[in-house]
């Protein structure tokens, strides 16, 4: 199974950015493979209409919407500017969706995460996520909130809050029963 992480956010000290590559080490196994994204290698020119006509649609959104193609299963930590998407994330998104004939997701599954200094743990974009993104063609598996990431994870031991833990490894179980039951069926 191919996985693809990364981080919503161009920030390169992002708790999002270490979250998603400690999440992401659950889904190790054998025949695996996880590729870590970084946006900043996506930057792009904010996507306005105008600039779609003077100058087409990237290359770089065509790599991008490329490695989501590639992958069998998408895991995303969304960092929260304001309550919403990073500038970063939203830009990519945008300038992928215009390429023609496609959905933005292409029906990839999706764990969502989000996490944040405070109690909200990043809550407020992780719902607008999972109520957006389905629309772009993603199928979302799950999602997951953690909150005070200072307080509750630490670099090398993950989560170290027993009760947030055990959440996000039932939802992990969960996603990995689901993404095995996909590839049989698909063969």
């Amino acid at each position: 199974m191919k996985i693809l992480a990364f981080a919503g956010t161009s920030n390169k000290n992002s708790i999002n950015k270490i979250f998603v590559t400690s999440t992401s080490k659950y889904y190790k196994e054998a025949d695996d493979s996880i590729e870590l994204l970084d946006l900043n290698h996506f930057e792009m020119p904010i996507y306005s209409y105008d600039k779609e006509v003077e100058l087409g649609i990237p290359q770089l959104a065509h790599d991008f919407a490329a490695k989501m193609d590639a992958a069998d299963f998408l895991l995303i930590s969304l960092a929260e500017h304001n309550g919403s998407y990073t500038s970063a994330y939203k830009n990519i998104i945008d300038w992928v969706s215009r390429i023609p004939n496609r959905k933005t997701f292409n029906g990839k599954p999706v764990f969502l995460l989000a996490t944040a200094p405070g109690p909200m743990g990043g809550s407020t974009v992780l719902n607008a996520a999972v109520n957006r993104i389905t629309w772009d063609g993603a199928e979302i598996l799950d999602s997951f909130s953690l909150p005070e990431f200072h307080k509750n994870f630490e670099e090398g031991k993950g989560i170290i809050n027993p009760a947030l833990r055990s959440q996000l490894e039932a939802k992990v179980r969960k996603t990995k029963r689901v993404l095995a039951e996909k590839l049989v069926v698909q063969g």
